[in-house]
Formats: C-alpha cells, structure tokens, sequence
C-alpha cells in the first residue's frame, strides 16, 4: 500500500488502514469480475483505464462507506496501480528522484535518491502480493518466478533492470531489486552539467565513435556504464546497422536501423536457453556494422573481440571491473571461460588488436559518478598489453555532505588513434590534449 494517510470519514472518525484495505481488496475483486477480459487487449491503454475509472468510482458509490475526497481518489488510483500497474511500487516508479528500489520482503523496501539510502514508506500486503506483483513483472517480458526457478531477470516497460529472488532462496520473502532507467535518459548535456566528464573528454570520445574506434567501457555496480554506453551510440551515425546484444534489454539507442536481440533462459525442462555467445555468433551473420553487447559476462567476449577484429570496427560493450588494467585481465578470464585453452600471449593478442579505448567509470563516495580514466590501447611490448592514460580524475578527499571531490587531469599525452581520427575527418585541437589540471568538482 502506499504511504499511509490521515485516514476520516465525513464525521470526523478516523477509519483503521485494514479497513481500507480491506475495501481495496473488496472493490478490486468486484472490479475483477466485472471486466470483459476478452475485450481489454482491444483498446487503447489510456481509453481503458479512463473507462475503468468510471467503473471502479461507480462501485465506491455503490459500498456503504463515509470516505471523504482524498481517501476516495487514493482508493481509486491504488485501485487502478493494482489492476495495470505494478501495485505499491507505481508511487516510486513515479518518483523520478529514485534511481534504485531494494525490496527486502513486503515490508521492508529502501530506495536510493541523490545518492542516499533510504526506507520507503511503501510497503504490500504479504508475501504473496509481492509474488503477483513480481510475477505480473517477469511475464510481460515472457519470463517465469517459481520453486524450480526461483531467480530471474527482467525488465520494466521503460528499460528498468529487475532482478528477483524468491523462497525457498531468499529466507525473509521475495526480494527485488529494480535499477531504475528512466523514460528520459540522461543526455550527454545532462552528464556534462553533473560534471561526470569534460568538453575534452567528450571530444575525444565523439570522434572515436565517428572513427570507428572500438571502445570497452569498464566500471563497478551502479557506476553509470550503462547510461555512458547510451550516451556514447548518440554518437553513431544513422546509416550503421546496429546489432545490440542483452540479457535483460534496456539500451535506448536512438539510431533507425538498429536489430535488438535478448538472451532466453531455459525453459522449466532445461531446455531451449539462448545465451549471449549464440546471440553473437548468429549476429555475426545478420550483416551488421557494429556490435553492441550490453555487458560481457562470459564466453561470449571471446566471440565479440574477433568480431571486433574481423571488420565490426565501432563496436562496444560493457564489464565489470575497477580500473582499466583490471578491465584486461577479466576480459582474459572471461575468455578462458569459452572452454578454448588460448596461451596467454594469445589472448592478450587478441584484445590489444581488437580494444582501442577504455572508458572506466566510477560511482565516488557519496553518490558522484565520474569517468575516472580514458585509456588507450596502444599495443605489446613482450608479453604485456601496453596502455595510455589520456584523461583522469583524480580524487582529492571527501567534503562535509559526505561527497567525494577532485579534480580531472589531461595526462599531456596525444592520442595514438589520432591517425586514425584525422582520416575518418576528425579534427581534435592540440589544445585539448595540452597537461592541465581541466575542471575542479
């Protein structure tokens, strides 16, 4: 139920939550039945819940209850959450301040805002509302939540990522954890006004981008990735076709000529799952100009570094990993993973021909998210994959909120894919790479 409200009738007497709750449910199950379930699918989503609205006020005149105003239209609309949206959870998947939801059980649900951690008055009913909500969730995207497979990936109709665990796994309930992408993602003018990189930096990325520069961006949990990945496809040009490959699609490129592919699951008898090496293997074959893998888990990197090599320049993916060099040596793990025993020079080989920049974000003390390193790859030099850091930010301690601040750092260093930037017709000033303390924040 939502966050509770001075609850009174007409003459001043206050009315118990239960009871609310339990007309609620009452007028929920009269609404049920009332509803030509054959029919729903044909109208308009707006038409339909105006028209259910009309009902459901209908069947509050019809209770025998003092609810004054206030109390009547938060009937209707938790009404209306319970019958097409997502029940409790609507209130905070409308709050645009939240940008992750933690539901530990039906009572205990925590959202993080601006950075901070909080609990949320929000809370369900029991264990089992939270179960329908979850499972009304995981099947509009043809996925299932049961005993046999009691974890599962999703996503919201706005590109929102949705993890569940449920019993017998999770000991106090079901628990949720929704990472909130919002209708409105965050443009590349929004991450410059949060001070998440510099002019500078943007600079260099746009014209690797347009020069078909193969780009890994690497980060922790929370660290932005994502977001920066849909920051940087705006730079991609209109006329490339796209191929984006996910497990629990949330990407929102907004280029025409883009095929978007998810991962499946296996089925209840173990059978029929799809996963992100099969997706990319047979994206190989679908003519596309570049790759975009939503996030290397696995196998699937060994497949994406020789597409990479083998004539997807532009591509760009995304890993879990804290600093740049430690971005290589997942990617080598990760490739041990495909089951093929590559030496090791081999595979460093292979991704210092295939990476040529990475993008290393980071969530700082207190909430920040900054680009942390721009690093090239530049080569080999025996057995090592050589790199450059081009642009840095360099934390300098924690101020009195409890945020960290610091500083961005031009290294002085130019480019070696300047080369290549200036033949796709890219033109960077020299300025730009000039060794500089950038911007202070």
């Amino acid at each position: 139920m939502a966050k509770s409200l001075p609850l009174g009738n007409k003459s001043g007497e206050r009315t118990s939550e239960s009871d609310f709750e339990d007309l609620k449910r009452k007028i929920h199950g009269k609404l049920v039945d009332k509803l030509d379930l054959s029919r729903v699918g044909e109208l308009d989503d707006s038409v339909l819940r105006t028209q259910v609205r009309m009902v459901v006020e209908h069947l509050c005149d019809q209770e025998d209850t003092l609810l004054n105003r206030s109390e009547r239209e938060r009937l209707i609309d938790e009404v209306l959450d319970e019958t097409f949206g997502f029940g409790p959870l609507e209130l905070l998947l409308k709050d645009n301040t939240i940008s992750d939801i933690m539901i530990n059980g039906p009572k205990h649900i925590y959202c993080e805002r601006r950075g901070r951690m909080e609990k949320s008055p929000v809370t369900f009913r029991d264990n089992s509302h939270l179960l329908q909500i979850i499972d009304r969730i995981v099947s509009k995207v043809g996925r299932r939540v049961d005993e046999v497979s009691p974890m599962v990936d999703a996503r919201l109709p706005d590109g929102s990522r949705v993890n569940a665990i449920i019993p017998p796994l999770a000991l106090d309930g079901a628990c949720v954890s929704i990472r909130r992408f919002g209708s409105n993602p965050l443009k590349l003018e929004d991450l410059l006004n949060y001070k998440a990189f510099t002019p500078e930096m943007v600079m260099l990325l746009e014209g690797a981008c347009k020069a078909r520069l193969n780009t890994v961006i690497s980060g922790g949990t929370g660290s932005g990735k994502t977001t920066l990945l849909n920051t940087l496809s705006s730079f991609i040009s209109n006329h490339d076709r796209i191929v984006t490959i996910e497990d629990a699609a949330e990407l929102q490129l907004q280029q025409e000529h883009i095929v978007r592919l998810e991962t499946r699951p296996p089925n209840i008898e173990g059978k029929g799952q799809v996963t992100a090496t099969d997706l990319v293997k047979n994206a190989l074959r679908m003519r596309p100009e570049r790759i975009i893998i939503g996030e290397c888990r696995g196998a699937e990197t060994l497949d994406m570094l020789q597409a990479m090599n083998t004539g997807h320049e532009g591509s760009m993916t995304t890993l879990h990993a804290n600093t740049p060099r430690d971005a290589l040596a997942r990617m080598e793990t990760m490739i041990m993973m495909s089951g093929f025993e590559l030496p090791i020079k081999a595979m460093r080989q292979q991704i210092a021909s295939a990476v040529n920049l990475i993008v290393q974000a980071n969530r700082l003390q207190g909430g920040p998210r900054k680009i942390t390193y721009i690093t090239e790859i530049i080569g080999m030099e025996g057995d090592t994959i050589v790199m450059q850091d081009i642009f840095r930010f360099i934390q300098e301690g924690i101020d009195e909120n409890g945020k960290a601040y610091g500083h961005f750092l031009c290294t002085g260093i130019r480019p070696k894919c300047m080369e290549r930037l200036e033949q796709a017709g890219v033109r960077l000033p020299a300025s730009a790479f000039k060794q500089r303390v950038m911007m202070q924040c």
